[in-house]
């Protein structure tokens, strides 16, 4: 018979799992003091904070100093994390330059996602080979490929503002694509997810996808006249960023659980439908606190506590760079390419494709979302991890290059 303490220290489920409390609030501590610490160096190394989170995952974990190890509540608080950087992705969209830029970032966000899908796809298949049979092998290249398909809105938007930029022709014609393109690299990784279960075919998946899209819009509509109305009624209460998250965490369940949707998809969903509202960056901001604090920082630092350095081998760190390669590469063709078709300079184009090449937050939304389903090896984090660090801080010195002597378009 378990003593008391026993019973004050572990809790056991159902499936047998028996999960120490106190050494979990115990690493819950280390893991926010680290990861803000080391997100305040990256910050000051002018990368991006996220950069500095995943690393003080890297450190604390079994790969370097192991004070920290992987349980199921770091795990389930990480897949809430997520869940709530999509809703506020979602929220901050501006959906007025969303629509104003029209075709033009519609066709180089569809472009920014088709290339490098394609040589992300080609790049595993180089390396490890593909038989056509083999389905599991080829859906895990096609995932390599849709890593490479998210652009990070975050980082480019801060160094074009930075350059003065941000408002411009060229400067709207990338944020607004760069939004785009995060929409339609979350719907081809809800495809390659349904895809890949046993019991489903393509036209099931697509049919699936496309009626929970047209439910989102229409349902979406009512929703938002909802909020608007209780918005009017109880302007910058805290009810509305409650009922708000409470669609997130609704429309996560019903995207997964109805439709074999990822859940991100159903979170950033709720935030488009209250992306328009007047209150809506009050409800950024107060589901932002729960994100900065805990959430957040356990997401991201836990993508280090996956990251396995032992597993690094010399193929491996090939991989890596060819991974990095083609993933920046395949973004300045794609973007470039599909700019100077619509009668920009060569320059201009150039801008286009190099503000696209930033990876973030979705990068490794999507690699954790991979790895859950178990279509990627925890030593791909490696590759997605650099690749975020060398976008991050190469794209705002290219672009600085690019708009050399052009003075800036706003104060």
């Amino acid at each position: 018979m378990m003593n008391r303490t026993a019973e004050n220290s572990a809790v056991v489920f159902a499936g047998g799992i028996e999960l120490d409390r106190i050494a979990f609030f115990r690493d819950l501590a280390v893991i926010i003091v680290s990861a803000k610490v080391f997100g305040l160096i990256a910050q000051r190394l002018k990368a991006p904070s996220v950069v500095g989170e995943i690393i003080a995952g890297l450190l604390l974990g079994p790969s370097v100093f192991g004070l920290v190890g992987q349980s199921d509540y770091l795990s389930l608080l990480a897949e809430i994390g997520v869940v709530l950087l999509m809703f506020d992705a979602g929220l901050e969209t501006n959906m007025k330059d969303l629509l104003k830029t029209g075709p033009k970032a519609f066709a180089v966000a569809c472009s920014g996602v088709f290339v490098p899908l394609v040589g992300g796809t080609l790049l595993y298949m180089l390396f490890y080979g593909v038989d056509m049979a083999d389905k599991e092998n080829f859906y895990r290249a096609v995932f390599i490929g849709t890593i490479m398909t998210a652009t990070s809105v975050g980082i480019t938007v801060s160094a074009l503002k930075e350059l003065g930029h941000l408002k411009d022709r060229i400067g709207t014609l990338i944020t607004s694509a760069a939004i785009i393109d995060d929409v339609i690299g979350i719907i081809v990784l809800t495809f390659v997810i349904g895809l890949r279960n046993p019991d489903s075919d393509p036209i099931t998946v697509l049919w699936k996808t496309g009626l929970f899209i047209v439910l989102s819009i229409g349902i979406g509509f009512l929703l938002h006249y909802a909020f608007k109305w209780a918005d009017k009624k109880w302007p910058h209460q805290r009810r509305i960023p409650i009922l708000g998250l409470a669609l997130c965490m609704f429309l996560a369940f019903a995207a997964e659980t109805f439709f074999g949707i990822a859940d991100i998809t159903g979170a950033y969903i709720a935030g488009l439908i209250l992306c328009t509202l007047s209150d809506s960056d009050y409800i950024a901001r107060k589901v932002d606190i729960n994100s900065y604090m805990i959430f957040g920082p356990v997401f991201f630092a836990s993508i280090g506590l996956k990251t396995s350095v032992s597993g690094v081998t010399t193929e491996l760190l090939l991989f890596s760079l060819g991974f990095i390669a083609v993933a920046m590469v395949t973004k300045i063709i794609g973007c470039g390419l599909v700019a100077k078709i619509f009668g920009n300079s060569f320059r201009d184009s150039m801008k286009v494709g190099v503000g696209m090449m930033t990876r973030g937050e979705v990068a490794l939304i999507v690699a954790q979302k991979g790895l859950s389903e178990g279509m990627l090896d925890a030593k791909y984090f490696t590759s997605v991890i650099l690749l975020i660090i060398v976008s991050s801080i190469s794209v705002p010195i290219i672009l600085k290059l690019l708009y050399k002597g052009e003075p800036a378009e706003e104060a």
